[in-house]
């Protein structure tokens, strides 16, 4: 079985690997998220080995002992679902509900464009290359969903959280994500021979539609109402572990009802986005942040497998399916910014781009149902890598020249500051 010794080394070693590259980075004035995606590249059991995620991979370190590596992959899942689910938590602080409702409507026409044109240039594309149908529909989905982590530490490192696009990514992402669920729902249904009624996928959609609702306005309500009692607790910190503690329960409940567990921590950070400035709950999360985020990049770079990019026959499919998985993005999530100007649109339709987790879910699932072969698999792979590679230095230059709406996140010399007390706002 994993040992704590085995577990703990590889969490050092994926720690302070990462915090050396986003100083590297940083200091190269791109975003320390790509340093942090790369270190996981070299450091992941397809390259030098010193960590492993994956679990086929974990199962060879340990010599064929199935369980021993199973076990190490499912602590690294945990580590790095914590990681994401801080990370949308903190960006929900961010996100007041009366912001987000500013946006909704053009957030909704960015989210429903945004899947179907990808999910069209996919389907045709795959299609048109003379591979089954089914492939080509799982194609089209793995091209539909938005990994919103990346764009959200991207936002969050360039201070640009507040800004009217950031918000239109978020709620789109919501959207976006509900939407995903019912498309991979029916396509999964598709794979395995069965299929769904109508009244079954409007069944998904109503318990993610009614979820999203209830917690956006019952939650804020309750914070409003309740939040008088916080002081009173004994606790310490007590307003910040209500806030972890709600956090974590409505991650909960959004993963068991087929939503990404990262929807509840965003929902749970802009219920309490009202208390944010009067509780401090940025500043006391920031430990997590600092800790967590950085390992769930690291364990999301960990997955690549860079041998892939060197087999021409997969790279060059893999390469146009990436092209139009980013102008599908560009396309139809820009078309709905239209009217906020050129670097707007571009800012909507880039941030709306990656499919990193995302993409691999999809993946798995149409390989764990045998109807996509090895090479369409490796081709999703590598979508999802190069999407998440290339977002990143692409919103940091559309922002340059751009003022920051909250002062970024703190780097590494920013901690001087906390020591003396004098924490950052943000």
């Amino acid at each position: 079985m994993a040992t704590t010794a085995a577990v703990l080394a590889d969490i050092f070693i994926m720690f302070l690997a990462a915090k050396l590259a986003g100083e590297l980075f940083e200091r190269l004035r791109q975003p320390a998220v790509i340093g942090e995606l790369l270190v996981g590249v070299v450091l992941g059991p397809f390259a030098l080995g010193w960590i492993g995620v994956p679990t086929g991979a974990m199962i060879e370190a340990f010599h064929g002992e199935a369980q021993a590596g199973e076990a190490m992959a499912s602590i690294y899942e945990v580590i790095a679902e914590l990681g994401v689910i801080v990370l949308l938590f903190l960006v929900g602080l961010e996100t007041r509900l009366t912001d987000l409702l500013r946006v909704g409507a053009r957030a909704g026409v960015v989210a429903v464009l945004g899947v179907i044109v990808p999910f069209v240039l996919g389907y045709a594309l795959v299609a048109a290359l003379g591979h089954p149908t089914i492939e080509a529909i799982f194609i089209g989905t793995a091209m539909v969903a938005t990994s919103v982590g990346i764009t959200a530490r991207v936002l969050a490192d360039l201070g640009h959280v507040r800004g009217d696009e950031a918000r239109i990514i978020l709620g789109a992402a919501v959207i976006d994500d509900i939407l995903a669920m019912i498309v991979l729902a029916v396509v999964a249904a598709l794979g395995s021979g069965g299929r769904l009624t109508a009244g079954e996928i409007a069944l998904i959609a109503g318990q993610a539609i009614a979820f999203t609702l209830f917690v956006a306005l019952a939650g804020r309500h309750a914070v409003r109402r309740w939040s008088i009692h916080l002081e009173r607790l004994r606790i310490r910190n007590a307003p910040f572990v209500v806030a972890v503690a709600v956090m974590l329960g409505l991650a909960t409940l959004s993963a068991q009802i087929g939503l990404a567990a990262i929807i509840g921590a965003f929902l749970a950070g802009m219920v309490f986005a009202e208390l944010r400035d009067q509780y401090e709950l940025e500043h006391r999360a920031l430990p997590l942040y600092e800790l967590l985020v950085p390992l769930f990049f690291v364990i999301t770079g960990s997955h690549v497998d860079w041998r892939l990019f060197l087999d021409g026959s997969i790279l060059g499919i893999a390469l146009a399916v990436t092209v139009l998985a980013i102008v599908g993005k560009l396309v139809g999530c820009g078309a709905g910014a239209l009217g906020l100007g050129w670097r707007s649109v571009a800012i909507v339709g880039v941030g709306m781009a990656p499919r990193g987790e995302v993409g691999l879910i999809v993946a798995n699932v149409g390989k764990s149902l045998a109807v996509i072969p090895d090479a369409m698999f490796s081709t999703v792979v590598i979508m999802s890598v190069l999407t998440t590679l290339v977002v990143p230095p692409v919103l940091t230059l559309l922002y340059r020249g751009q003022p920051a709406e909250t002062v970024p996140m703190p780097r590494t010399t920013d901690q001087f500051a906390v020591a003396d007390g004098r924490l950052p706002e943000l």
